[in-house]
């Protein structure tokens, strides 16, 4: 008897105690809410907040690009519609904003923790983008070439 009261108690403790909210968790959940509203705007988390695209688009930096995505994209994505590792890129530039595709190159990691867009993506191929590592004006030669590829598919 002492033993089952004692299995009650115990686990009427825990149920109380994890239903409690810890102090300090509104401010928690407050910081989660404005992460995720940042998230939401469809920019994505990083340091791009505004890209301006060159109308028309940069020759030299859409170069550049092309050769930054052999090197370091064309092992997990294609330029057309069909996944390999990762998605396909046709139509990328129609369906993401520019902000948003350069934080997703150059911090992958916060936005595959933080980015709602992100993390369905890594659930629809099971696999992790690697942090390539790519400097912002390398980023942006990948964008401007991207959008080559979408006006010529």
């Amino acid at each position: 008897m002492v033993k089952q009261l004692l299995i009650i108690a115990t686990a009427a403790c825990v149920f109380f105690a994890c239903s409690q909210s810890p102090s300090g968790s509104s401010s928690d959940s407050s910081e989660k809410e404005e992460s995720s509203a940042k998230a939401d705007d469809g920019k994505g988390v990083g340091e791009f907040k505004n890209v301006t695209l060159n109308n028309p688009l940069d020759e030299t930096m859409i170069t550049t690009g092309e050769g930054i995505f052999d090197m370091k994209c064309a092992s997990c994505h294609r330029l057309g519609a069909k996944r390999l590792v990762g998605p396909g890129f046709k139509g990328v530039t129609e369906r993401r904003k520019p902000e948003w595709i350069m934080n997703m190159i150059t911090n992958v990691d916060v936005m595959l923790a933080e980015d709602a867009e992100a993390q369905k993506m890594l659930m629809e191929c099971l696999t992790r983008m690697p942090n390539q590592n790519v400097k912002p004006d390398d980023a942006r030669a990948i964008l401007e070439f991207l959008y080559k590829n979408d006006i010529e598919s």
